[in-house]
């Protein structure tokens, strides 16, 4: 609770001092359809094929200037895909399934076009897994195959009409093995790519 509190705190102060200087702080709410999968290394002759997801969450934008925002967003996700090796003529495959939580802060350039307000942005990303899932199989946490933590960099592109109402589309990279066993043998660092809606209050 005490934790919440001041976070709560450090908040309305951001917003304050902005205010008092004449910027303009403003939130949102935001949901993706994501497609995502793993660049691996020394994995050969297993293909991982991207699958469906979705995302969604909330974000800060803090207007510094006219053309320049910083952008926190706090996005829960779930993602897929597919684990598959061919073994002469026969394919068996693991589905693979994916929930947490992600904390991206964008540094958006931006700029009027049309009754709307075309940006660009880009920054580092952590995220923190909930729960990781092999079906056939178990909870990939639990087993040690891959570890809780990500930290990346991830890019977006959007357009926010005149409402308020904004589209976008994104693509995120892991720099962190996302394998917890095996490291010496393989590497697997997580790529999403998104697309989605947007409200601006």
């Amino acid at each position: 609770m005490k934790k919440t509190l001041l976070a709560t705190l450090a908040v309305l102060l951001t917003v304050g001092t902005a205010q008092v200087y004449g910027q303009s702080v403003t939130g949102g709410i935001k949901a993706n359809a994501n497609l995502s999968n793993f660049i691996r290394t020394d994995l050969d002759g297993l293909d991982n094929p991207m699958r469906v997801g979705a995302s969604v969450g909330g974000f800060l934008k803090w207007d510094i200037t006219e053309h320049f925002a910083l952008q926190p967003e706090l996005m829960l996700h779930f993602k897929a895909s597919k684990f598959e090796q061919t073994v002469g003529s026969v394919k068996t495959g693991t589905s693979y399934e994916y929930y947490g939580i992600e904390i991206p802060v964008y540094a958006v350039g931006q700029m009027q076009l049309g009754n709307g307000r075309g940006y660009i942005g880009a920054g580092p990303y952590v995220g923190l897994g909930f729960s990781a899932k092999n079906h056939p199989g178990g909870n990939l946490y639990s087993s040690n195959t891959l570890q809780r933590w990500d930290f990346g960099a991830g890019a977006m592109i959007g357009y926010e009409f005149g409402c308020r109402v904004g589209i976008n589309a994104g693509y995120q990279i892991g720099f962190i093995d996302a394998l917890d066993s095996g490291k010496d043998d393989a590497t697997m660092l997580p790529q999403t790519v998104s697309l989605g809606l947007s409200y601006r209050f």
